[in-house]
């Protein structure tokens, strides 16, 4: 049924009493025009809506029945419009955004603060992913931007069957440190290579973890293979097993004046073994526009990368 929502709202206005004559004065269309859609929609109904009375309208005992659920739909298309004009104005919409728990005590709060501070209406659905070596890419599709370290082919073909073509673009680096208990031999030095702790218990990620990938090639550069005594699934837990000292582990720095740098309960030494760092990534969809805020948003990250704004440079 192809039903036209312009008659079915001129069937609400005359069966709460106005005439015919009086919704062609407030529509631009003649009352010839309302007539012929109210017969349009009684066809399509199926039966009479409305019944004259004298010389006005009235709804008929099936127009009773139908009233209360055009009022419905009605109300409903109203509330969808006006969900929608929201959602993609750039000063009142959403941007969905995934990210690495790395960054979300400074990179993520840092870029949502001071693009709120000329879009203070734009609401922000921030979801946590992992750093896995085969994840998707934007949480599977079900956000507009990531930020992190996954390094996806960037191009309108996807890299992988199943996988979404994104476009990628490299905004800073992340410093990996070497993580040690307060009471470790070493924390007092604020540079160590990896070669130093070659017979040190390690903690680490779960072998799915890129940043995982990324120590043990740096431990076999440095050459030996990490004797990996726990595996955390997150960072958290990585360090708060450093801290007990139960083992070294190699982790992204700790942005100054983050919860991670301020427990005093971890020492982060310099490493010095090249290559002892990560890339950030932004990612967006390549096969489909990003809405106005979430455009805004992505520019407004690029903007902040280029002017300084923000330094994915960590403290030690």
């Amino acid at each position: 049924m192809d039903m036209d929502t312009e008659a079915v709202r001129w069937f609400t206005l005359v069966a709460d009493g106005a005439t015919v004559t009086e919704v062609s004065d407030l529509e631009p269309v003649t009352q010839s025009g309302v007539s012929r859609a109210l017969a349009r929609l009684e066809a399509e109904v199926g039966t009479p809506l409305l019944q004259r009375s004298g010389r006005i309208l009235q709804p008929t005992p099936a127009g009773d029945v139908f009233k209360p659920y055009a009022d419905g739909m009605l109300q409903q298309l109203s509330d969808g419009l006006a969900a929608v004009a929201q959602f993609v104005s750039p000063d009142t919409g959403t941007v969905s955004i995934a990210f690495q728990q790395s960054l979300g005590s400074w990179l993520v709060p840092d870029l949502v603060r001071s693009f709120r501070a000329d879009h203070p209406d734009v609401r922000f659905n921030l979801t946590q992913v992992d750093d896995e070596l085969r994840g998707l890419p934007l949480n599977g599709g079900t956000t507009d931007l990531e930020l992190g370290t996954r390094r996806f082919r960037a191009g309108r073909e996807p890299s992988r069957p199943g996988d979404l073509a994104v476009w990628r673009r490299e905004i800073g680096v992340e410093p990996l440190r070497l993580a040690l208990s307060r009471d470790h031999r070493l924390a007092a030095r604020q540079k160590a290579g990896l070669a130093e702790v070659a017979d040190e218990p390690f903690i680490a990620l779960q072998p799915t973890s890129a940043l995982r990938k990324l120590g043990d090639d740096l431990c076999e550069q440095a050459g030996f293979r990490p004797a990996v005594v726990f595996e955390g699934g997150d960072l958290s837990i990585v360090r708060g097993l450093v801290a007990a000292g139960l083992g070294v582990a190699i982790v992204p720095a700790p942005r100054a004046g983050t919860p991670e740098a301020a427990t005093g309960l971890v020492h982060y030494a310099q490493l010095t073994d090249e290559g002892a760092q990560r890339a950030i990534y932004l990612t967006w969809p390549a096969g489909r526009p990003l809405l106005p805020a979430a455009g805004l948003f992505r520019k407004h990250v690029v903007r902040a990368v280029s002017t300084d704004r923000i330094r994915p440079v960590a403290g030690s």
